[in-house]
């Protein structure tokens, strides 16, 4: 004869309700008695839940056997996320190193090029010096006594 829902419950540790949706999921199996309460095999019982230790509680409140499970989750979700932000964070920082030599090196490049530009432009251009032109002399004559007073 196997465990009775209770009984199961108390010798896995865990609560009726848990053992009760582990029976509907089909983790669990167990036959239907005649007064529709379950028969659970011991050792089907605890294949999926294993015994409780006698240092343990026999029976516990409903639900507090998912909570150390759900707080260990919790945890290990947490410590995946802060892995990934971590390492997005890292990759973040590589590309910003990348962006700022590369806009370094553009900008480098452009000094380059403007100053081989002043160079091929000097290069075309004729760079003598320019002679000063000198005033034209003076008229002589009564034109050039005229041009003094009307320019």
């Amino acid at each position: 004869m196997g465990y009775s829902l209770a009984a199961a419950a108390a010798a896995a540790g865990k609560s009726k309700m848990t053992i009760q949706r582990a029976i509907k999921s089909g983790k669990l199996s167990a036959s239907r008695r005649d007064d529709d309460s379950y028969d659970i095999d011991p050792s089907e019982l605890h294949r999926v839940f294993p015994p409780v230790t006698a240092a343990g509680p026999e029976i516990r409140n409903m639900g507090q056997d998912e909570i150390p499970n759900d707080i260990t989750m919790l945890r290990l979700e947490l410590k995946i996320r802060d892995e990934k932000v971590a390492a997005l964070e890292a990759e973040r920082e590589r590309e910003r190193e990348q962006l700022t030599e590369q806009i370094d090196d553009l900008r480098r490049r452009l000094d380059t090029e403007s100053e081989e530009r002043r160079k091929l432009t000097a290069i075309l251009t004729d760079q003598r010096a320019q002679p000063q032109l000198e005033p034209p002399p003076p008229r002589k004559g009564w034109r050039g006594w005229l041009r003094r007073f009307t320019s």
